[in-house]
């Protein structure tokens, strides 16, 4: 789960870690009416941020300066309201519902800093840059050489060794190592409390007054651990979502939209990516990842068919079902039902091996819908696949 970056900053702030001051507007007046409160303090400058769960706003025109109100009157008019698209989005356009007003800090040296999941080495990695900003990837696609990057033991953590491994290449003065070795502890203790997959602070910031402060946020959380980070959970943002993502949550089914035109449903997320994988290999395209569970009840099962079949980009749909402790048959049913509730009539491909799958066989060829049936997957991806591109 995504979250913004002004909640990101919340966040890091209740660590008792530097952020600028900022506050959060809904409406252009909102807006005026925040930066006229941030006047108050320090700055003579504001930062007007479009609030979307991408990076590269920088350049994509979602962040602006403002030297005075009516400046920030002009900028918030332009951003709300606006779809934004970033080298983070693709095509795909992300509508600005929300602005985060923020002072301006005079910036002496930019850094980059992350933490994040290394799913190779199934460690959490560190990674930390002399150089940050908007061009940040650009300098590692050219393998600047100033970049470091360390993993950690997950039995011991970040310790005092890993910091001197991760910052000695940049032989900083003793005051600065001193304040960054602080902070990355507090940044650990952050990602790691809070079950987070990604912390990234993009400038982090070196002031004239020599401070540090963390003046862009990014933070990613595991899905699989809201369960117990609730105070995380309700920072969720549905605006930012696929609508059938929002549905399927609600019914406990594991869904990803895709690009693609062909609905995949399978039972098991294993199942589910193989099923993908070789799709792609015989050059289909999937329009959703919808794994429902090896335990699914039929109005579950009822469900994720009816949220493909509601997506307008699904051409045809795969449906690969391994019978364990899931009857085919059940599977079958809710198919049937579904085609018969939402009157639609695409090409269908089912796969049913194991539990009741002569029963499941049954009920599809007396349904009378031109669903083809087969036991073997790669026929089944081939045939979906020629049936979508007639």
């Amino acid at each position: 789960m995504d979250i913004h970056e002004y909640q990101a900053k919340k966040i890091l702030s209740t660590f008792g870690i530097s952020v600028p001051k900022g506050k959060v507007a809904y409406t252009l007046s909102e807006a005026v009416q925040q930066a006229a409160l941030l006047k108050n303090g320090h700055s003579s400058c504001w930062v007007i941020k479009a609030q979307i769960h991408s990076g590269g706003r920088g350049k994509s025109g979602g962040i602006q300066f403002a030297h005075n109100l009516e400046d920030v009157a002009t900028h918030a008019q332009n951003l709300l309201g606006k779809r934004l698209i970033t080298s983070q989005t693709g095509s795909e356009a992300k509508k600005v519902n929300i602005l985060y007003i923020e002072e301006s800090i005079p910036i002496q040296k930019e850094f980059y800093v992350s933490f994040f999941l290394n799913r190779s080495l199934a460690r959490i990695s560190v990674l930390f840059s002399l150089k940050g900003g908007t061009n940040v990837e650009k300098y590692n696609e050219n393998l600047f050489p100033d970049f470091n990057c360390i993993s950690l033991d997950p039995f011991l953590g970040l310790t005092s060794l890993d910091i001197h491994k991760l910052l000695i290449p940049f032989r900083f003065e003793k005051k600065l190592l001193e304040k960054l070795e602080k902070l990355l502890q507090q940044l650990y203790n952050v990602y790691t409390s809070l079950d987070a997959i990604l912390l990234e602070i993009n400038p982090l910031a070196l002031t004239e007054s020599e401070d540090l402060v963390c003046v862009d946020a990014k933070m990613s959380f595991d899905d699989n651990a809201l369960f117990r980070q609730s105070n995380i959970r309700a920072l969720r943002d549905f605006h930012e979502q696929d609508k059938f993502e929002i549905e399927a949550t609600q019914y406990g089914l594991h869904y990803i939209k895709l690009k693609g035109n062909i609905g995949c449903l399978a039972n098991g997320a294993g199942l589910a990516m193989a099923t993908l994988d070789l799709l792609h290999s015989k050059g289909g395209n999937a329009a959703n990842f919808l794994d429902m569970g090896g335990r699914a009840t039929e109005e579950k099962i009822l469900k994720a068919f009816q949220i493909i079949l509601s997506d307008s980009s699904v051409k045809g749909i795969l449906v690969n079902i391994f019978g364990g402790i899931l009857p085919c048959k059940n599977v079958a049913k809710a198919l049937v039902q579904a085609l018969k509730d939402q009157k639609k009539c695409l090409p269908i491909v089912v796969r049913f091996i194991g539990n009741t799958e002569k029963e499941a066989h049954q009920i599809i060829r007396t349904s009378q819908f031109p669903i083809h049936m087969t036991t073997d997957l790669e026929e089944a991806s081939q045939r979906i696949i020629d049936a979508v591109r007639i």
